[in-house]
């Protein structure tokens, strides 16, 4: 179980999506500490989201889970234009890791990546689908074999991703201004068009 969880927490860790796509703009655009803190998100929202997947889901219908995709989806395009304005303001300061006074707070971080998680509907599927019966079948087993499948999982769920902010920040030194500037407008583009992709599944999952 502890294998099983490592495997399954490390493909959905380096899977790319709207998470991931924000743990590095953090990372670039606020600094390492900030990304660290988008890369935790799921520890603040996985609980709910297991426990709606697992004992809820299957009572609601299914526009309820599209209503929670084409929310997020609409975030995730909020931030994505976010981050294309932010890149215009982007100064040698910030690749330097100086303090910027128009970066947001730690907490901010860890509230976006939570937002941005919580509405993603792909955890609730994978813990309805995948997750949630192996979990249960661990607990069956023993309380051991579920507590192992669940620090497996995480470790490499949020261990991942904060490699990922490791790294881009290592890098992040040898950017120019101006292409610091067109990688934070990639980013944001690719968010906007992740937000509308989410929004897009939400409508199918709905039967639009």
């Amino acid at each position: 179980m502890l294998l099983l969880g490592l495997t399954l927490g490390l493909s959905a860790g380096l899977s790319p999506g709207p998470l991931m796509t924000l743990v590095i703009t953090t990372t670039l655009r606020d600094g390492l500490w900030h990304g660290l803190r988008v890369a935790a998100a799921p520890f603040v929202t996985d609980l709910p989201i297991i426990l709606l997947s697992v004992f809820v889901l299957g009572l609601l219908p299914p526009w309820t889970l599209a209503v929670v995709g084409v929310i997020g989806g609409g975030y995730v395009v909020y931030l994505g234009w976010e981050t294309v304005h932010s890149a215009r303001q982007a100064s040698v300061q910030i690749l330097q890791g100086a303090p910027d006074s128009a970066a947001v707070s730690g907490r901010q971080s860890l509230l976006r990546g939570a937002a941005v998680n919580a509405l993603n509907p792909h955890p609730y599927l994978f813990w309805a689908t995948v997750g949630g019966p192996t979990l249960l079948a661990a607990f069956s087993q023993s309380l051991l074999q579920g507590v192992l499948f669940l620090l497996g999982f995480y470790i490499t769920l949020i261990g991942s991703k904060v490699a990922v902010a490791a790294l881009v920040h290592s890098q992040s030194r040898r950017f120019s201004v101006a292409w610091y500037q067109r990688i934070l407008v990639l980013l944001g583009l690719l968010l906007i068009g992740l937000g509308v992709w989410l929004g897009w599944q939400a409508l199918q999952l709905a039967g639009f």
